[in-house]
C-alpha cells in the first residue's frame, strides 16, 4: 500500500521506516500511526527482514501526538487516538524482528514513548527526550507506561512531573537508549546493531523477543516456569541443534529459520 506520511525501504536484512512529516515535527497523527502499523505488519510478515530501524526526517525525531487533532473533539475521538497509539506500541513489540529507534533529534511525549517502546534505541549525541504534557495540561499518561518500564519509577516521574528535556548521555545512563553516537555516525551505528542481530537465527531471535515480553512483568517464580518451557522447546528446534553442533565442531552455523 502507498504511504503518505512515512518512507520505507529494505537494505539486505534490514527494514527501514522513516517518519516523513518534517513540517509537522513528525507528529503522530492518526493517519501516520495507522501507516506505521500497516508497515510494521508488512515487515513483520517478511522472513527476509531480520531487524527494523525506525528513524525520522527533518530536525525532530518525533514530537508526539498531533495536537491539531486534540482540540474540540468528542470522548470517542480521543479514545480512538489513544486506542490506535496503543495498537502501534503493541505492534512494535509483537512483530518477530527487533525494532531499533534511530533518534537524531528531540523525541517528546508520544515520541519519547515510541523510543521507550522500541526494543532497542541508538541516539545521536544531539538527541534529547521529554514528556512535557504536564506543561500543557495533558499529562503524558500513555507515554508513562513505556517510559516507567524503561527507566524505572523515580526517573520516569521526574520526567513526567517536570517535563524537562533529558540529554542523550543521561538517557543512556537511565536505560532509555542503548547507546549514544556522534551525529555523523548515528546511521552507521544503528545499522551496525541491526546487522549484529541479523547474524543470528531469525527463529531464535523472534522466539526470544516474544519470550522476553511475556516474562518481563511476571513474578520470578512464574517467569522461570515460563522461561524453562520456552527454552525446552527452543532446544528441540533445528536452528538450536545446528547452532550447538556448529559451536562444538568449530564451524559457522547454517540457519534455516526453524
Amino acid at each position: 500500500m502507498p504511504f503518505q506520511n512515512l518512507l520505507r525501504s529494505i537494505e539486505g536484512p534490514i527494514g527501514l521506516i522513516t517518519l516523513n512529516r518534517p513540517d509537522r515535527r513528525n507528529a503522530l497523527s492518526l493517519e501516520l500511526m495507522r501507516e506505521l502499523i500497516a508497515c510494521l505488519d508488512e515487515f513483520g510478515a517478511d522472513s527476509a527482514i531480520r531487524a527494523v530501524i525506525l528513524a525520522g526526517n527533518g530536525k525532530i525525531f518525533c514530537s508526539g501526538h498531533d495536537l491539531s487533532e486534540m482540540v474540540g473533539r468528542t470522548v470517542n475521538d480521543y479514545r480512538r487516538i489513544f486506542d490506535v497509539c496503543t495498537e502501534l506500541m503493541t505492534k512494535i513489540q509483537s512483530i518477530p524482528q527487533p525494532v531499533i529507534a534511530q533518534v537524531h533529534g528531540i523525541a517528546t511525549a508520544a515520541g519519547c514513548q515510541l523510543v521507550a517502546t522500541c526494543d532497542l534505541a541508538v541516539a545521536s549525541d544531539q538527541a534529547a527526550f521529554a514528556t512535557p504534557g504536564v506543561k500543557i495540561g495533558l499529562f503524558c499518561t500513555t507515554p508513562m507506561v513505556a517510559l516507567s518500564r524503561a527507566v524505572g519509577r523515580k526517573r520516569a516521574l521526574e520526567m513526567l512531573l517536570t517535563g524537562k528535556l533529558v540529554d542523550a548521555v543521561t538517557a543512556a545512563e537511565w536505560g532509555l537508549v542503548n547507546r549514544v553516537a556522534p551525529a555523523d555516525q548515528l546511521e552507521a551505528e544503528a545499522r551496525r546493531l541491526a546487522c549484529q542481530i541479523a547474524e543470528a537465527s531469525s527463529f531464535t531471535v523472534a522466539l526470544g523477543k516474544q519470550a522476553y515480553y511475556a516474562q518481563i512483568d511476571l513474578d520470578q517464580a512464574k517467569a522461570y516456569a515460563y522461561a524453562k518451557e520456552v527454552m525446552t522447546m527452543n532446544s528441540l528446534a533445528h536452528d538450536a541443534q545446528e547452532g550447538i553442533s556448529a559451536f562444538l565442531e568449530k564451524r559457522a552455523a547454517c540457519w534455516t529459520g526453524s
